[in-house]
């Protein structure tokens, strides 16, 4: 009786977290694991916001007692070039990055709405007058 119930396939239990690919991207976002699974809340550390974009790698905590509420964690990080204690800050083609001994920021950059050139300019403008 018992050699019986030893070969008896018992269910294999679902992991408390997955990864999966955004679907729709946003806030919330669709993610397919396996299956598409929509409504997904994103979360992310304190005073730190982002959306993730339809292609992302994402990380899906499967929360309530039986993973029924689903929620975005974070990304899969492209640290490509990183030396350690390095940050990279980027959305769309903007960017900040700390480094080693350097500060560079990439695109557009603004200054209480205006453009860093207007307001050099207009600096400049002043101490010229």
């Amino acid at each position: 009786m018992w050699t019986s119930e030893r070969s008896r396939s018992l269910p294999a239990k679902e992991g408390a977290a997955e990864l999966g690919t955004v679907t729709l991207g946003g806030d919330p976002a669709g993610v397919s694991m396996g299956g598409e699974r929509r409504w997904l809340t994103v979360y992310s550390p304190g005073g730190y916001s982002w959306r993730p974009t339809a292609g992302d790698k994402v990380l899906v905590l499967k929360a309530g007692p039986e993973g029924e509420s689903p929620c975005i964690l974070g990304t899969v990080q492209d640290g490509g070039d990183l030396k350690p204690g390095e940050v990279r800050l980027k959305g769309g083609e903007s960017a900040v990055f700390l480094g080693q001994s350097r500060l560079e920021l990439s695109g557009d950059l603004y200054l209480n709405g205006r453009t860093l050139y207007s307001v050099v300019r207009d600096i400049v403008v002043s101490l010229l007058s």
